[in-house]
C-alpha cells in the first residue's frame, strides 16, 4: 500500500498556488515558509492514513494560517480567570484599580518627573513617589520601594547582616513559590542563616540561646502560605522587640502587604502592616501585588535610619522599580486614604467582600443567557480561594456555574483555554466549574461568547 505521506506537495508548489496568496500578502515570506514546513514535519512525524487529504492544498493554507496567528499573539495574553482563585500568581495576581491603570497610562505617554524635583529645579529621587503615603498608612518613619518582596528581603539583609548571621525559625524556612525558599533567599543576601527551634515549636528562649556577638538580625516570617496546627509555638513580634531591646533589628516579613483590618475583607484575624510596627518591627516587608491590590513590588517601611542605609546600598539600585510600577502603586495607596473607597474601587478587596448571595444572584443571570444560547448550566455551592500565598485555609463560599456537558469538561477545558479569549476554570466530578466571583460583571459578555464559541 502507498505511503499517504507522499502525497504531500512539495513546499514551491505549495506557495505557487491561490490558497497560499492570501497568506502571503499578510505575511512574509519567510514567516510562511518556516509555518509551512514545520506543519509538513508534523504531518510527516504524523500517525498514517487520518482522515485528512494530505494532497489538499488548503489543508496546508488552513494549518499554515492558525500557525501563524498564534505566532502574532501577545504570548502575554489576556485571560478571564473563571477558576475563584482571586490571587492567582500565574494569572499575575491583583488585577489593578482603574484609579492605578489611569495613572500608570498617564506617565506611560511622555515623561514624568521620575528623578526631577520640580520645586528645586534640579535632579531628584525616584524614592520619594510613594514613601510620604506609605508613612501616613502605616505609620512608619520612613519606607521604600523595590521590585518585589524577595528582593526587599535580600536588600534588607544584606544591609543589616551582610556576613553576619541572621536568625530565623525553623518553622518559618518557607518556600515561596517556583521552589523559591527563603533558606535560599538570606543566603543569597550574604547573610548567614542561623536557624533556631524546631519546625512546630521555637520559643523565646531559642532566640535567646542562638544570640552572639555575630548577630546582625532576627527575621520573623509569614507563614502565609500554609497552616501548623496541634502542638505548636512561636515568638510574636512583640517577644522579639522585648528581647531584643534595640540591640538589633527585627525584621517582619509579612508578605501579603495587609495594610485594613481582614475583618472587613471576611477573613481571620491577621497581623496588619501598622500592627507589626506597633508591635516592635522595626523594618516590615510586603508585597504590592497581593491583599495590597496594586502592582507587582516589594515594599519596606520602618526606622528612617534602617531605611536610608538600603537606599545607599548599591544592591538598591539593581532591585529598584520604574516609573510604571510608581504610578500604579502610588494611585492604589492614595486610594486607601478613604478605606470604603479602596473597598470599593480596589478588584481585589472587591472580589473578597463578594458574599455567596452577590455570586448567586449574577450566576443565575448567566445561567439564564447560557441557556438562550442552547447551554445547560446548573447552581452549585462551592468555595473559593484567596490565593496568592495568603490565607492558605481560609474558605470564601461562593456559588458555581457547572456545565456537564457535551463536550466532556476535559475537552470543554481546553476549549475555553485555547480559544480566542483565553478562560481559564476549575473542573470537578467531571463538570466544568466557572467561579463568577474572579470575573468582573464587565468581562461576562466575553465569557459568554467564549462559552458558545466553544460548544461549537
Amino acid at each position: 500500500m502507498d505511503d499517504p505521506r507522499r502525497a504531500i506537495p512539495s513546499v514551491d508548489r505549495l506557495l505557487a498556488g491561490p490558497a497560499f496568496q492570501s497568506l502571503l500578502e499578510r505575511a512574509s515570506r519567510r514567516r510562511v515558509v518556516e509555518a509551512l514546513q514545520q506543519v509538513q514535519g508534523e504531518l510527516r512525524r504524523g500517525p498514517v492514513g487520518g482522515e485528512e487529504n494530505l494532497a489538499d492544498e488548503s489543508l496546508y493554507a488552513r494549518l499554515v494560517a492558525e500557525r501563524i496567528e498564534r505566532l502574532e499573539r501577545s504570548s502575554l495574553a489576556p485571560v478571564l480567570n473563571a477558576t475563584g482563585v482571586v490571587l492567582h500568581t500565574n494569572l499575575g495576581r491583583a488585577p489593578l484599580a482603574d484609579a492605578a491603570i489611569d495613572a500608570l497610562a498617564r506617565v506611560a505617554r511622555g515623561y514624568g518627573a521620575l528623578e526631577y524635583d520640580l520645586e528645586a529645579g534640579r535632579r531628584g529621587s525616584r524614592y520619594v513617589h510613594c514613601a510620604a503615603l506609605l508613612r501616613e498608612l502605616t505609620g512608619a518613619e520612613d519606607a521604600l520601594v523595590v521590585n518585589n518582596n524577595a528582593a526587599a528581603i535580600v536588600l534588607a539583609l544584606a544591609t543589616l547582616a551582610g556576613g553576619r548571621d541572621a536568625l530565623v525559625s525553623r518553622g518559618e524556612l518557607v518556600e515561596i513559590g517556583d521552589s523559591f525558599r527563603i533558606a535560599e533567599i538570606v543566603e543569597k543576601s550574604g547573610a548567614h542563616l542561623v536557624e533556631v527551634g524546631a519546625t512546630n515549636r521555637t520559643h523565646l528562649a531559642d532566640y535567646a540561646a542562638a544570640l552572639t556577638t555575630d548577630t546582625a538580625a532576627v527575621l520573623k516570617v509569614n507563614r502565609s502560605n500554609f497552616h501548623v496546627s496541634g502542638f505548636v509555638s512561636e515568638a510574636t513580634i512583640a517577644e522579639l522587640a522585648a528581647l531584643i531591646r534595640g540591640r538589633l533589628p527585627v525584621v517582619a516579613d509579612l508578605g501579603s502587604g495587609l495594610l485594613l483590618d481582614p475583618a472587613l475583607l471576611g477573613l481571620p484575624p491577621e497581623p496588619t502592616v501598622r500592627d507589626a510596627l506597633a508591635a516592635g518591627a522595626d523594618l516590615v516587608t510586603m508585597s504590592g501585588d497581593k491583599l495590597l491590590g496594586g502592582p507587582q513590588a516589594g515594599i519596606v517601611v520602618g526606622r528612617a535610619p534602617l531605611i536610608a542605609a538600603m537606599r545607599r546600598n548599591p544592591l538598591c539600585r539593581a532591585l529598584r522599580v520604574d516609573k510604571l510600577t510608581l504610578a500604579a502603586l502610588e494611585a492604589t495607596l492614595r486610594l486607601y486614604l478613604q478605606p470604603e473607597r479602596a473597598l470599593a474601587e480596589i478588584p481585589t478587596l472587591r472580589m473578597l467582600r463578594l458574599t455567596s448571595d452577590d455570586i448567586a444572584g449574577r450566576a443565575q443571570a448567566f445561567i439564564q443567557r447560557l441557556a438562550a444560547a442552547g447551554i445547560e448550566a446548573t447552581l452549585q455551592q462551592g468555595n473559593s480561594a484567596v490565593g496568592g500565598g495568603a490565607y492558605p485555609e481560609a474558605l470564601l463560599p461562593t456559588c458555581l456555574i457547572a456545565l456537564a456537558g457535551p463536550p466532556p469538561a476535559s475537552e470543554l477545558e481546553r476549549r475555553l483555554r485555547l480559544g480566542r479569549t483565553a478562560v481559564l476554570a476549575r473542573i470537578a466530578d467531571e463538570r466544568l466549574l466557572l467561579d463568577l466571583r474572579t470575573i468582573s460583571p464587565a468581562e461576562e459578555g466575553d465569557l459568554l461568547l467564549a462559552l458558545i464559541a466553544a460548544h461549537e
